[in-house]
């Protein structure tokens, strides 16, 4: 009977520490939100799956509120050797290291990709991409981290977060990869417009002063493709927070706005609701059976799907 006690409270401090040890964190998850698109890209680019790279950044980052990405950008802890940029200095292994600084977090996970492409870890690219586990062993195998447990935290991240997602992420292109998110800042000197993925498209938020040409400039795509996709005038100045679509939008919204029509809200035009569903103006009319000349009006429901 004693024995038995033992044993079932050993059992019972065992599931409580992995309950803690397995409960999702909010800061995590905004860190996610902001960087997967970065990691996809790297994906599509060098075949590194985008949920070890992003295992990888949490797990070095702090998700990205250590010193180090604080105050030199640098998400995955790389140090100088070899390094002929700017420099930061923080205590590691041993006082006052010198670890790479970057001028954006892009340079940050591109580094951190070519940093992979190495002799040492080789191996790695043998293994399918969608082999989170496999590469989270390779890494510590090759060498990669000191800790004991690195492989196993990389994979419990991967699985809590469910980041494997990301590496079947086949609707995302080689858009990402090639034009979107330089290597440098704007020449506005403002830092670049984050990129994120709705209804199969790629958008970005516009900022005060924004134009279709300076965006076009940005993400290396011609201003009068974006301002067409937006269905706007390619002279049109934006106002802060005009979702700005960089591919052709869709025809209807996501499935789960089936049977789920719209209401219309104070101040909401019908194209104010195209671009919040990403759908094409035109298609919207068509749903609801309505003419360009339609005057909407608060509390009507629109089909969006």
């Amino acid at each position: 009977m004693k024995r038995y006690l033992i044993l079932l409270i050993i059992s019972l401090m065992m599931a409580g520490a992995m309950a803690q040890k397995m409960r999702p964190n909010r800061q995590y998850q905004d860190y996610i939100d902001q960087y997967k698109d970065l990691a996809i890209q790297q994906m599509l680019k060098y075949r590194i799956p985008a949920s070890i790279t992003l295992a990888q950044a949490i797990l070095e980052s702090g998700a990205g509120r250590s010193d180090l990405a604080v105050r030199g950008n640098n998400h995955f802890g790389i140090k100088c050797h070899g390094w002929t940029g700017r420099t930061v200095y923080h205590d590691d292994d041993e006082q006052g290291e010198c670890f790479r600084a970057y001028d954006h977090p892009y340079q940050s996970f591109e580094d951190h990709s070519q940093f992979l492409l190495r002799d040492r870890y080789k191996s790695l690219f043998a293994l399918k991409m969608t082999d989170y586990k496999g590469w989270a062993k390779g890494l510590k195998r090759c060498g990669y981290a000191t800790s004991p447990t690195y492989a196993s935290r990389l994979i419990e991240l991967i699985d809590l977060y469910g980041l494997n997602e990301y590496d079947h992420a086949r609707k995302y292109d080689k858009f990402l990869a090639e034009k979107v998110t330089k290597d440098k800042p704007a020449q506005t000197g403002q830092p670049l417009h984050p990129i994120r993925m709705y209804n199969d498209n790629y958008y970005l938020v516009a900022r005060q002063g924004d134009t279709f040409r300076s965006i076009g400039q940005e993400v290396g795509i011609s201003y009068r493709k974006i301002a067409k996709r937006n269905e706007r005038d390619k002279n049109d100045v934006l106002s802060e927070g005009d979702i700005v679509y960089l591919k052709k939008k869709q025809k209807r919204a996501l499935k789960q706005f089936k049977n789920h029509p719209h209401t219309v809200k104070a101040g909401e035009s019908l194209y104010d609701v195209a671009q919040m569903y990403g759908i094409r103006l035109k298609s919207l009319y068509k749903m609801n059976k309505l003419t360009p000349d339609h005057q909407v009006s608060v509390g009507e429901r629109l089909r969006v799907r």
